[in-house]
């Protein structure tokens, strides 16, 4: 069978188990929107570094341009023919002799273009390639990609980008179209190109690896701070919950001992007084044992409210009670029944046993509690009835025998215990 204290703990339990989904579906809902937030951070850090390095590879493209239209608009740059120079066998004529006999060979555009790149490339993996669909320098081939790239251009994409891996090494490479510009049919007009045509392109490269190592760090510097800031979220709401389950905890224990306690006396109310009687009642139905009951009333009580007011009566009525309390078993239960009455339940306790109580707390009483001061100084006695349960009795009538023998006691003159045989 169901005891009271587990009929009250399962809403408890059922409230606290309310709040701690509650309290776990707000973590994951803030862990959820804080992993989206540092995900978008992450996405856009990583865009950021992918703009960057457009960003870079169009200024190196407009820097190789630029190159190419100085050399262009000079007609070619003239350097002397040293040992390990060659001259370009695609150019007629690209050999002069100057006055004094030395030989300077031309650096048209293209060349001087791949001979700058090949000492890129050789320095830090820089490197960029000057390429056409019909290229008269086979070096000057489009590898796979620039191949696509080109034809692209021709339709009327101006730009490409895209990451490959060269070497081993994951490379971020650019590609935009080289337009024909009147400078460039010198060579070229015989290949049919107009100026304004898409002649080639220009591809740049570079290495990825710093890149690479900033993306790693930064997503770790995330990855870091969206599990610090998750685990302090949940922290926060675990420290809340706790909290408020204290609070609520002693909340509720408030609200229990003001609808379960009589806000005068400190003792149990008579609702929660009958509710325990009820128990004991059904305890002693199942095991046989026994169980007693003990009024008291306060002699001549309207006089004290009468004479010394009833703040002294309220006064009279809390020291009682701390007698009474003081004077009972543990497992016994004292409660302020009505006005100035108190009912004492006594469970396991056979009459004798409920008479010695009952006399204990007479005499305390009697010697302890006083009303007034100086000449108006007067003791305040209590009078007691006692019962013990008959067999087969019902709450109610073991109730009103305590009673019928409390009245017998005041009856008698007062300051006495009057027991009603079982």
């Amino acid at each position: 069978m169901t005891s009271e204290k587990d009929q009250a703990t399962d809403p408890v339990r059922a409230e606290v188990h309310s709040m701690r989904l509650f309290v776990v579906s707000v973590s994951l809902v803030a862990a959820l929107s804080i992993t989206s937030g540092f995900l978008g951070i992450a996405f856009y850090n990583r865009d950021s570094i992918r703009e960057e390095m457009l960003n870079r590879a169009k200024h190196n493209f407009a820097s190789v341009v630029l190159m190419r239209r100085w050399n262009a608009n000079h007609g070619g740059v003239y350097v002397l023919k040293r040992p390990g120079v060659e001259s370009n066998p695609y150019l007629e004529n690209a050999d002069i002799t100057a006055a004094d006999g030395k030989i300077y060979t031309m650096k048209n555009p293209a060349l001087m273009t791949r001979e700058i790149s090949e000492l890129l490339r050789d320095d830090d993996g820089f490197f960029f390639h000057i390429t056409s669909l019909r290229p008269l320098n086979p070096t000057n081939r489009p590898d796979e990609r620039e191949s696509a790239a080109l034809k692209t251009f021709e339709q009327g994409v101006r730009e490409t980008s895209w990451e490959e891996e060269i070497g081993g090494i994951m490379h971020y490479r650019y590609m935009a179209p080289l337009m024909v510009e009147a400078s460039c049919l010198e060579c070229h007009a015989k290949q049919g190109y107009r100026v304004g045509d898409v002649r080639g392109g220009i591809s740049v490269s570079f290495k990825m690896s710093n890149v690479e190592e900033r993306l790693q760090r930064n997503g770790l510097i995330i990855l870091g701070l969206a599990t610090l800031t998750i685990a302090l979220v949940i922290v926060s709401f675990a420290w809340f919950f706790r909290k408020l389950v204290r609070a609520l905890g002693d909340a509720r224990a408030e609200l229990n001992r003001m609808a379960t306690t009589d806000a005068l006396t400190g003792l149990s109310n008579r609702h929660s007084l009958l509710r325990r009687l009820d128990q004991e009642y059904e305890r002693q139905r199942r095991s046989g044992k026994l169980l007693s009951l003990a009024m008291l009333d306060v002699d001549l009580f309207k006089s004290v409210n009468d004479v010394y007011g009833h703040t002294a009566g309220d006064a009279v009525l809390r020291e009682i009670a701390r007698h009474i309390e003081a004077s009972v078993r543990r497992y016994d239960v004292a409660a302020r029944f009505g006005g100035e009455e108190f009912l004492i339940v006594l469970p396991d306790a056979d009459l004798p046993t409920a008479q010695q109580t009952a006399e204990r707390i007479r005499g305390i009483i009697e010697k302890q509690v006083r009303v007034g001061s100086g000449e108006t100084q007067r003791e305040i006695t209590v009078s007691l009835g006692v019962a013990t349960l008959r067999a087969g009795e019902k709450i109610e009538a073991l109730i009103n025998r305590a009673d019928a023998a409390l009245y017998r006691a005041k009856a008698e003159g007062r300051n006495r215990i009057v027991a009603e045989e079982p």
